[in-house]
């Protein structure tokens, strides 16, 4: 174990969901692990708290619960996900992915249940899907927000990760573990989804450092039928550079659904058009979940996407899941001569030639990321 299971509960009076959108996870093992919280809900001239964690805004009334399963409304409380853990595990940050965070550090990885989108090829789907999906996984173990930081501190990690499942619907959790873990000296990040609010992102804006976006398509008839807003995601991205939060955006290229030219055209302009210093990391899909018709995407694929990226004029694009069959799109470049900075192989950092300062070692010129710890 990474960390003891001491902490105390606050157990929650929530009313199941309807019959027949829920499994005993909902109704018994997770529902004690909530808390009382009312920083990310708002009232509704009907009566009803409006939940703002997600994009989905849900107007919830007595014993309801929104889209998410796991954040509902008992009297004029909202109860949300706290104090406990699904999974954790120690990563190098390359696997986020986070190209230009810290590049061959560790992140202790920590997830919970359930998401607020349901999209049929989630590679995460065992804890993303499991408040929806029977055969997913029903492992919830109690911990304090102490216990995740000293595990953290433990196996020398320098970053800590809200992964696994959806973050921005246990965002107080998150929250309260990264206040934690920003004493200590450790840097904080979300691995997401981006169906984010305004007001998620200001009340995660004073603890966290990173953000790392699925960016799944640039349109909004497929967005639609992954259960989300388009719209809102790409908020979410113009709202984190509006914020100085050191932001990422990962599209997984799936054949037939979003990789087209044309849409991967879409999606670099509008990248570019925020800040061409936003890493974009194109990564290929694999059957997986319930989407098993699609074939694996070729090499040929990512590099046709990673073309397209530098011709809309971002300095920063990556290629991902195909380790060493995508030449040096694994590799960080200086964007004004060409120096090689950082060498991958996979998720192995090979050589780090960035300077503590940021900077090129061959011509000065800056490079954007974090590049060492706030206590370095």
């Amino acid at each position: 174990m990474l960390f003891p299971t001491a902490c105390a509960i606050l157990p929650s009076p929530l009313a199941c969901v309807k019959p027949g959108h829920h499994n005993d996870l909902v109704e018994t093992r997770l529902d004690r692990f909530t808390a009382a919280r009312a920083e990310l809900a708002v009232p509704h001239p009907s009566g009803k708290l409006v939940c703002v964690a997600c994009a989905h805004r849900c107007k919830l009334a007595d014993g309801s619960r929104g889209v998410c399963l796991v954040r509902g409304r008992t009297g004029n409380a909202l109860f949300v996900p706290w104090g406990y853990t699904a999974g954790v595990a120690v990563d190098p940050i390359e696997k986020k992915p986070f190209f230009h965070l810290l590049p061959g550090s560790s992140a202790l990885s920590f997830g919970m249940l359930g998401c607020d989108l349901h999209c049929a090829y989630c590679q995460n789907w065992f804890t993303s899907q499991a408040l929806r999906n029977p055969e997913a996984s029903d492992g919830a173990r109690e911990v304090a927000p102490q216990a995740l930081v000293d595990a953290a501190v433990e196996h020398r990690c320098a970053v800590i990760t809200s992964t696994y499942n959806e973050p921005l619907i246990t965002a107080e959790w998150a929250r309260d573990v990264f206040d934690l873990a920003r004493k200590a000296g450790i840097v904080t990040t979300f691995v997401s989804n981006g169906h984010a609010t305004p007001e998620v992102l200001d009340y995660l804006a004073p603890v966290i450092d990173a953000y790392k976006v699925d960016l799944k398509s640039f349109s909004p008839k497929t967005y639609a039928a992954l259960g989300g807003k388009l719209e809102a995601v790409l908020d979410t991205i113009a709202g984190l550079v509006e914020r100085g939060i050191w932001v990422e955006v990962v599209t997984l290229v799936v054949p037939g659904l979003n990789d087209s030219p044309e849409e991967l055209k879409g999606i670099a302009a509008f990248l570019a058009g925020v800040s061409p210093d936003i890493p974009w990391h194109v990564t290929a899909f694999h059957p997986d979940y319930q989407m098993t018709d699609p074939p694996a995407t070729p090499a040929s694929t990512l590099h046709a996407g990673a073309e397209i990226g530098r011709e809309a004029g971002l300095r920063y694009v990556y290629a991902g899941n195909l380790p060493g069959r995508v030449g040096n799109l694994e590799d960080t470049y200086c964007p004004s001569c060409g120096t090689i900075l950082v060498r991958r192989a996979g998720f192995t950092v090979l050589d780090v030639r960035v300077t503590s300062q940021g900077t090129c070692p061959s011509c000065g010129t800056a490079i954007a990321g974090v590049w060492s710890r706030p206590d370095a």
